[in-house]
């Protein structure tokens, strides 16, 4: 693992994130930044932050709307992850579900008719969200992911391939987050906005739209973070045989204690199948360490 989170502190979840980009036909593609008088401030954010040069953007007129609906190679990207592999009871598959498909937009004014992926005047939290997040500005091996730790957020930065350190590209405590909410209309219902106890906000897209739900449940509190120190005699062993039968190259594991008091052990592993990509291998298990099955509000 690239990154730990300090001695003191319980990593939650980690998962891939960067700037969403519009699904509509008049925005398809395209990504902007804006104060709350939506201007257009990524002049601001290059001199005054340093960003690079990004591509600009424009809405495309009403009359386009019906060809764009047909042709829709317009990078709409498909989130790279491939599956999550639970082990539960031996079996496989998402213990999430499957991916849906988009939904309806909340708010045309932000999805329809402009797309602002950061909604900030000067000197709010949002505005010091890192460039990196951009793909447009990113070389295109480098990806970035937000650690949810029990006390901050912390967004890393990595190049694929590489065994270096994660950078450390920015981090916010978790109480300047006011609220974490998934935005349906995206592609396969993997966007979130990310608003902060200032109202400033950054609208970003999760690699596993299960992520999106994970990041959700854990900053509402309705699921919970562990340390393999803080499991039963049978959870560490079974744990261990777990990991045992991981790819050298796997992630360790994190544990998420559910509703019913259920823990779910999960670990990353690379894929070769795309850059960046990765599966989620995922056990369930009780207090003993056996297998266990999701009770009713757990997932």
């Amino acid at each position: 693992m690239d990154w730990y989170p300090d001695g003191d502190e319980t990593l939650q979840h980690r998962a891939g994130v960067y700037f969403a980009k519009g699904v509509a036909p008049r925005v398809a593609g395209a990504r902007w930044f804006r104060d709350t008088g939506r201007r257009d401030i990524q002049p601001e954010l290059q001199e005054q932050a340093g960003w690079p040069q990004g591509p600009e953007f424009t809405v495309r007129p009403a009359g386009e709307q019906a060809a764009r609906r047909t042709g829709r190679v317009l990078g709409i990207g498909v989130p790279a992850v491939l599956n999550v592999v639970a082990n539960a009871l031996g079996g496989s598959g998402s213990p999430f579900g499957s991916p849906t498909a988009r939904g309806r937009p909340d708010e045309p004014e932000n999805e329809v008719d402009d797309f602002p992926v950061m909604w900030a005047d000067p000197g709010t939290v949002a505005r010091g969200a890192p460039w990196q997040l951009d793909p447009s500005r990113r070389p295109d091996t480098y990806r970035t992911q937000v650690a949810l730790t029990d006390r901050r957020l912390v967004f890393l930065g990595t190049t694929t391939g590489s065994i270096a350190s994660a950078d450390v590209l920015w981090e916010v405590p978790r109480d300047s987050v006011a609220e974490l909410r998934r935005m349906p209309y995206s592609e396969l219902e993997s966007d979130v906005r990310l608003t902060f106890a200032d109202s400033s906000w950054i609208r970003l897209t999760a690699v596993n739209p299960d992520d999106a739900a994970l990041l959700i449940r854990h900053l509402q509190g309705t699921i919970g973070g562990l340390r393999k120190s803080d499991l039963t005699e049978g959870q560490r062993i079974r744990v261990d045989r777990f990991v045992r039968e991981l790819p050298k190259d796997a992630e360790p594991p994190t544990f998420t204690v559910l509703p019913s008091g259920i823990v779910q052990v999960s670990a990353q592993v690379p894929t070769k199948a795309a850059p960046g990509a990765y599966e989620t291998h995922a056990i369930l298990m009780d207090a003993t360490g056996d297998a266990a099955k999701p009770r009713p509000g757990d997932l």
